[in-house]
This record gives structure tokens, C-alpha cells and sequence, in this order.
């Protein structure tokens, strides 16, 4: 049976199709972050999943097997927030990252695998605001926290900056 354009609009009007602004951040890692500090938030992402191949010889034929599963961007799970006037959101990471990952002035930290207590906590949501899925990615840790750029000479455009997490595996509810 061939499709059609009907079967196009049919499907289309049922499904609809995902908008880029349809994922709401609820939760990352620690509780210092407040719903507040994630109304900032300009860019997420859905994180990756992947299955590896393996190859079977048998009779002079490669069958193709399911392998262990990798999680692709685990370690640099991106967000982009917008920076707030006093700097509030971006504390809180240097908080985090400096107070319990790694402090540098006394080279000491918490360097142990980060339990499943640890979550970022992903929506997706419809054109009504209604959550349709719910992702957690689990081990949260803060790897990075982006640079903000200030110009002397701006037009008083608003700020971001990029925070990178890492994280051991997700899943969805």
C-alpha cells in the first residue's frame, strides 16, 4: 500500500511534531538548584543511547548480535542557562564543583562514583505544558562551568553560560 499525502496530514494532525521547546528541566544532580534557577535554562538535550554491534562468524556468514550498551555524551551532558544579574545560578555550580567534586586549594574531593541518588531530571512535555515522558539520568556529577562573557563596550544583550555533567546511565518513566 502506498502512502499518500492524506496519510501524511492524516498522522500529522493525530501525532503532531515535537517543538524545540518542549523539554523542561526539573531537577540536576543536587538540591541547591530551586525551580527558579531552571526557568534560565535556554538549552537541554536528550542524551544518547547506543547499542554496539557484534559480528558472529558462522559458515562464512557475519550475523550481527546485540552488544553491551554505551551511553554516547555521558560524560558532557550540556546545559546553557541564561546568567542571572547576580550571579546566583553559576555559584551554585562553582559551589558544587569546588565544595564536593574537587577543591584544588586542598587537593581534596569526593572522587567516588556518584550513587543513583544523583539525578538530572528531564520532561518532555506538550503544547499544553502536560508531561508525555519523564527521563533521569543517574550519577550526576558537574564537570565544567562555562566562561561568561562580559563587554565593556556591550549593548546590554543577557548572558549564558555552558555547564557540562556527567552522568552513568538514564532511563525513562
Amino acid at each position: 500500500m502506498a502512502q499518500t499525502i492524506q496519510d501524511f496530514f492524516r498522522v500529522s494532525q493525530a501525532r503532531d511534531f515535537a517543538r524545540d521547546y518542549m523539554l523542561r528541566v526539573v531537577s540536576i544532580g543536587e538540591d541547591t538548584f530551586n525551580e527558579d534557577d531552571f526557568v534560565y535554562i535556554t538549552t537541554a538535550t536528550l542524551p544518547d543511547r547506543t547499542i554496539s554491534n557484534q559480528v558472529v562468524p558462522y559458515m562464512g556468514l557475519d550475523f550481527n548480535v546485540p552488544g553491551t550498551v554505551k551511553y554516547n555524551g555521558s560524560n558532557n551532558w550540556a546545559v546553557t542557562f541564561r546568567n542571572d544579574k547576580n550571579g546566583i545560578i553559576r555559584k551554585k555550580f562553582e559551589d558544587w564543583q569546588i565544595g564536593k567534586v574537587f577543591d584544588d586549594a586542598t587537593s581534596t574531593g569526593d572522587l567516588s562514583p556518584r550513587g543513583v541518588d544523583k539525578v538530572i531530571q528531564l520532561n518532555l512535555v506538550d503544547d499544553k505544558l502536560q508531561i508525555v515522558n519523564t527521563y533521569k539520568l543517574f550519577g550526576v556529577y558537574v564537570v565544567s562551568i562555562g566562561n561568561v562573557a562580559y563587554k565593556m563596550d556591550g549593548t546590554g544583550t543577557p548572558l549564558t553560560f555552558n555547564a557540562s555533567l556527567a552522568y552513568h546511565y538514564w532511563r525513562h518513566e
